[in-house]
């Protein structure tokens, strides 16, 4: 378990599975298969920065064995240290702007790559730390993270040496960091705070789902069968940031998605994501980033 990754393993996998800059581009961008692992020291040099906001449909996992790595995961941004994981769940809207020196493991993976042939789709359940609501960043005590580290270069040996063919032995060690991870990540609850925790975690997941149809806080409270003033009383307790915000900011999002991902004219991505006005889209937009949609655009295009 303890054997290193060499020199030839590394070359390997760029050989193998990242010819070019747009190779590269699309694993960051869509799904690589079901699974991929890489070294971050080796991702990292191949990376055109910045990345400006983007969506996966698989989770993206992150584990330090030194220096630091800084993303913007949803609007807030987070920094990890060694021996700390960052995830990002499948969907979320992430970014990052610059080299970090750092070294560590990345993995992307899919629900369907957890449950496999022989896993059911209630062992997802069990990691809460895959839910949208979920506090990306968690810290490993000493023991555990030497578990983590250790099965990292196992799975990293066969992939590298073999991709996929030993899907089932991947699957059942990388089960296995999961469940990991399980033991040491911290919720977001505390005592007497349960029912506010988790009425904010369901306003989240639907304000995920719903965003592009559902702007007012009272669609929201209407979904959850609570009062408007009660949403925003909870809601702000406990991120210190009130509902409205909340639902601004994910339309923000939503729209600098679109705004790289899509060919989409300003007036079409404020209609998808459910503004009909485009001048109060771009107000709003000016609002929270400090440029307007055309600006933004312009600026990654130029980057």
């Amino acid at each position: 378990m303890n054997q290193p990754i060499n020199t030839h393993s590394t070359e390997a996998f760029r050989g193998k599975y990242i010819k070019s800059e747009t190779d590269l581009d699309l694993m960051l961008k869509t799904d690589f298969g079901k699974f991929f692992i890489v070294k971050v020291e080796d991702l990292i040099r191949m990376i055109k920065l910045p990345v400006p906001p983007s969506r996966a449909t698989t989770h993206t996992f992150i584990y330090l064995t030194e220096g630091e790595a800084n993303m913007t995961i949803g609007s807030q941004s987070f920094t990890i240290y060694k021996d700390e994981c960052l995830i990002v769940p499948a969907g979320q809207v992430y970014s990052f702007s610059k080299h970090d020196i750092n070294k560590g493991y990345l993995c992307n993976f899919h629900n369907d790559f957890i449950i496999g042939k022989f896993a059911k789709n209630d062992l997802l359940k069990e990691f809460d730390f895959l839910n949208i609501w979920a506090n990306p960043c968690i810290k490993l005590n000493p023991q555990c993270s030497i578990f983590i580290r250790q099965l990292l270069e196992r799975i990293l040996i066969d992939y590298v040496e073999n991709g996929l063919s030993n899907i089932e032995i991947i699957q059942s060690y990388f089960i296995a960091l999961l469940c990991e991870i399980n033991i040491v990540q911290k919720p977001l609850t505390g005592v007497g705070q349960n029912a506010s925790i988790n009425l904010t975690n369901k306003f989240k997941e639907l304000l995920f789902k719903h965003i592009r149809e559902k702007h007012l806080v009272s669609d929201y409270a209407s979904l959850l069968n609570v009062s408007p003033n009660h949403l925003n009383k909870v809601v702000k307790s406990v991120t210190d940031k009130s509902p409205t915000k909340w639902i601004d900011e994910s339309i923000v999002l939503e729209a600098k998605v679109l705004l790289y991902q899509t060919s989409f004219s300003i007036s079409e991505v404020a209609s998808q994501i459910g503004i009909d006005d485009q001048s109060y889209f771009s107000r709003l937009f000016k609002k929270y980033e400090g440029i307007s949609p055309f600006q933004f655009r312009k600026m990654i295009e130029v980057s």
